[in-house]
């Protein structure tokens, strides 16, 4: 289901994404950890923004045929944000790979009325883990 590819030294719980993502879609996914220059590049190519960011995700062709898309998380990221949250990296790479799987299932937070958060917030409970980044923008507001 999931086509991981870690170039990093972060311990990835795939297990766990294989659940979280089955309980979406059958259909596989790419999967790709890397560090913060790497994705800065990636953000760059393909979105114009010469930044590091969290997660990106690709949607691929809307085929039963075709894997839903790929997802690129940043190793360095997962574990800053772990620390300073005071959790554990597993639980900060399921709430970024969460974010990226809803993104490719055509979720987009910044234009649905609040639908991604709401579904972003039932699969983390479900999942029993912390509060995501939308959840904790909001409780900050």
């Amino acid at each position: 289901m999931i086509d991981l590819d870690n170039q990093t030294d972060l311990k990835v719980p795939i297990d766990l994404c294989e659940t979280i993502a089955q309980s979406l879609s059958e259909r596989d996914i790419d999967l790709l950890i890397t560090d913060d220059i790497q994705i800065q590049k990636i953000n760059a190519e393909y979105r114009q923004i010469d930044k590091a960011t969290d997660v990106l995700s690709f949607p691929f062709e809307d085929s039963p045929m075709a894997p839903l898309g790929s997802i690129v998380i940043s190793a360095d990221h997962v574990k800053k944000v772990a620390s300073e949250l005071h959790h554990c990296n597993e639980e900060e790479f399921c709430l970024l790979f969460i974010h990226g799987l809803l993104h490719l299932m055509g979720y987009d937070h910044e234009t649905d009325d609040g639908e991604m958060r709401r579904k972003e917030q039932a699969l983390i409970q479900t999942f029993k883990l912390p509060d995501s980044l939308i959840v904790r923008t909001e409780n900050t507001h």
